[in-house]
C-alpha cells in the first residue's frame, strides 16, 4: 500500500499561526519532486504542539491540495486509548488514507497492554493504520512478539515505522507479521540498509529538504540497484546527521529557508531555532548534497 519516500512534513508557522499557503506550497512541490506520500502532523510536524482541532485542520489542507495524487497518512498517535481510537476516527474523516500512531508514551504499558490499547484503536475504525515504534521518544517498545500479535490479528494494522535503530528487526518483523506487512524506515541514515532487509519505503525528515533526491534513492533501492543508491546515501548521509545536530525540528526548519526562500521557519515552545553549530552543518551537508 505505501513504499518509497514519504516525508514527515514540516509544518509551517507564521506569526504563530499555521502558515496555510506555505504549507500547501510544500505539498504541491513534495509530489512534484516525487514524493510517493504524505505524513502531516507526525514528530517533524510539531504535532505536539496543536490543539485537535487545528491537528486535524491540516491533516485537510494536506489531503485537499494533494488530491489523491499520493496517499496522505495522518499522525494521530496518543497516551490515551480513547483520544487516540477519536484521532483514527478525526483522520478518516479528514480523508486520510492512513494514520501513523506510536503506542502509548510516559504511561510506560507492559506488551500486553501495548496490544490492548491498539485493539481498542484499530477495532474502532476501519482507517489503515501504520504503528510507529521510536522507544527514544515514547520510551515504550513494540515488542517483534507483539507487533506480530497486533498484524494477524487487526487486517487494518498493515505496516509500521520502525524508528528503533536496530536493523535486524526487519527480518525479525517479516517473520513475525509476514513478508506483506509493510514495514518502513524511521531513519534516514539506516535507509539503505533496512531497504535491503525488506524495507519497502521511508518515512524521512531528510525528504523535507531533498525530496527528489530521497525519491529517487528510493526508486533506485526498490529496483534493487544498490550501487546506485550507494551513491545517493553517501551524497545524503551529512545531511541526514546535520537535520538532527540540534533538537528536531530546528534543523530541518532552518534548512527549508535555505532551499526554499520565502518559507516560514518559526518553531513553536518548547522547540528553539537551531543554534549556530547546527546552521553551519546544515549549510555545509547542504552544498555537499548539491541543494544550494
Amino acid at each position: 500500500m505505501f513504499s518509497g519516500s514519504i516525508p514527515a512534513l514540516v509544518t509551517p508557522f507564521r506569526n504563530g499561526e499555521v502558515a496555510e499557503d506555505a504549507y500547501r506550497d510544500l505539498v504541491e512541490w513534495q509530489i512534484s519532486e516525487g514524493s510517493s506520500a504524505l505524513v502531516p502532523c507526525g514528530t517533524t510536524g510539531e504535532a505536539a504542539t496543536m490543539p485537535a482541532e487545528e491537528h486535524f485542520r491540516v491533516v485537510r489542507i494536506c489531503v485537499d491540495q494533494a488530491k489523491g495524487r499520493v496517499p496522505v497518512i495522518a499522525g494521530a498517535g496518543s497516551n490515551d486509548t480513547r483520544v487516540a481510537t477519536a484521532n483514527l476516527k478525526a483522520a478518516k474523516e479528514a480523508g486520510a488514507d492512513a494514520a501513523l500512531m506510536v503506542p502509548p508514551y510516559y504511561n510506560r504499558p507492559n506488551q500486553e497492554g501495548i496490544f490492548r490499547h491498539f485493539e481498542a484503536v484499530a477495532s474502532g475504525c476501519d482507517l489503515p493504520i501504520i504503528l510507529y515504534n521510536v522507544p527514544g521518544r515514547t520510551v515504550t517498545d513494540i515488542a517483534v512478539e507483539t507487533m506480530g500479535r497486533i498484524a494477524v490479528a487487526f487486517s487494518n494494522v498493515v505496516g509500521v515505522k520502525d524508528a528503533t535503530g536496530v536493523i535486524q528487526r526487519v527480518s525479525a518483523q517479516r517473520a513475525a507479521c509476514g513478508s506483506d506487512f509493510c514495514q518502513l524506515s524511521g531513519n534516514d541514515d539506516m535507509a539503505l540498509a533496512f531497504m535491503a532487509m525488506g524495507g519497502r519505503g521511508c518515512i524521512s525528515v531528510t525528504a523535507n529538504v531533498a525530496p527528489k533526491l530521497c525519491a529517487e534513492f528510493q526508486a533506485a533501492c526498490l529496483a534493487g540497484d544498490y550501487a546506485e543508491a550507494l551513491d545517493y546515501q553517501d551524497r545524503l548521509f551529512p545531511l541526514h546527521g546535520a537535520l538532527f545536530s540540534d533538537a528536531s525540528p530546528g534543523p530541518v526548519k532552518y534548512a527549508m529557508t535555505r532551499v526554499r526562500p520565502g518559507f516560514p521557519g518559526d518553531l513553536r515552545l518548547p522547540m528553539t531555532p537551531a543554534g549556530e553549530a547546527s546552521r553551519s552543518a546544515v549549510d555545509a551537508a547542504l552544498e555537499y548534497a548539491g541543494l544550494v
